[in-house]
Formats: structure tokens, C-alpha cells, sequence
């Protein structure tokens, strides 16, 4: 049987550190999702490379040319990735993200108000806000229940 744990071991060098996005323009994605996350973007950034730290990964923005936005939900230009953020109230960080230019594609929150919503972002990458059950905020941030309730 394969064990991830193993694994692990056998590679104690192997970490994240990045998650790289490319665009147009790095410094405005980044002030975007700097705005979305409330982290600032990092000292030192610039045209061709900037980022925004969270703990040991960073999520960075490189520039490209002749960038080709995804058209989500098309596959003619796939979505690529995408980002799930979990929110404790989904209609105030809405608000939020499309005052910052995020544009809502695709609303799935149910009657119980659990869900997510699909969004792009200013140059068209999807991002969601979710509202899952079992997770729980508190004075320490999210952690996630092992109830059913």
C-alpha cells in the first residue's frame, strides 16, 4: 500500500513555496488579491515578479506576453486554476471583492446558506468564496469541526 507519510520522509527537502499566477500587469493583480487577502504585497516587487506571502508559500504574479485570460466557464481558454478563499459571511466579502473589481460568475450557495461562488478576477482568473460547513472562525482563525452540525 502507498503512503503519502513515506513519502514524505524519503523527500524532507520537497516543500511549497509558491503558487505563481501569470498576467499582464504584476503589480495591479497583486494589489488586487492584496486587497482580497488584506496581506500586503511584498517589499521588492515590480513589474515582472511580485508577491504576497503567507507563512512559508507565496502566491506571485510573473509577468507574461501576450497573456490569454481564461474564459471560465468556456474551455476554448481553461480556467488554468483557481483560488477557494473561505469567508464567515459570504455577502459582506462579496460586497467587497466586487468593489475591488471582482466580477461574480456563478452563485451555488443553497437555501441553508452553504456554498460558494465562482468569481474572475480583473484579468479574468476564477477565485471562489466559500461557506462551508463545519468550518468555524475563531480568535485563532478557521479550523474546521469534526461535528456534523
Amino acid at each position: 500500500m502507498f503512503s503519502l507519510s513515506i513519502l514524505w520522509q524519503d523527500h524532507p527537502m520537497l516543500q511549497l513555496t509558491d503558487f505563481i499566477i501569470d498576467c499582464p500587469d504584476t503589480m495591479k493583480l497583486a494589489a488586487f488579491y492584496s486587497e482580497v487577502t488584506g496581506r500586503p504585497v511584498k517589499a521588492g516587487s515590480q513589474e515582472n515578479w511580485a508577491g504576497i506571502q503567507f507563512g512559508e508559500i507565496e502566491l506571485a504574479f510573473i509577468r507574461v506576453e501576450d497573456y490569454r485570460a481564461p474564459q471560465w466557464p468556456g474551455s476554448e481558454h481553461p480556467k488554468q486554476f483557481h483560488l477557494d478563499f473561505e469567508v464567515d459571511d459570504i455577502e459582506a466579502e462579496q460586497t467587497r471583492v466586487l468593489a475591488l473589481g471582482a466580477t461574480l460568475q456563478h452563485d451555488s450557495i443553497g437555501p441553508d446558506g452553504y456554498g460558494w461562488r465562482v468569481y474572475t478576477d480583473p484579468i479574468g482568473h476564477p477565485f471562489c468564496l466559500c461557506r462551508n460547513k463545519g468550518a468555524v472562525w475563531t480568535g485563532q482563525g478557521l479550523t474546521w469541526s469534526t461535528s456534523d452540525e
